[in-house]
């Protein structure tokens, strides 16, 4: 009737890894995107960037009256 000793504190913490590790790998499947992903998105964002800033005036700063 000798049966397998069991540390519970490591038992607990076990399964608290196994538990995060799952969620973990849930995460990656549902918000991971691949490199090219990324990478597309960056170019995307860099070219909407220099767009508006070629859209930009320079010019006098002008203020609404009211506003001072």
């Amino acid at each position: 009737m000798s049966g397998e000793i069991v540390n519970l504190r490591q038992a607990r913490k076990q399964k608290q890894r196994q538990t995060k590790e799952k969620t973990a790998e849930s995460n990656r499947q549902k918000f991971g995107r691949t490199k090219a992903e990324r990478e597309a998105d960056r170019r995307r964002r860099d070219m909407l960037e220099k767009q508006v800033d070629g859209h930009k005036l320079d010019g006098p700063a002008t203020t609404l009256p009211g506003n001072d």
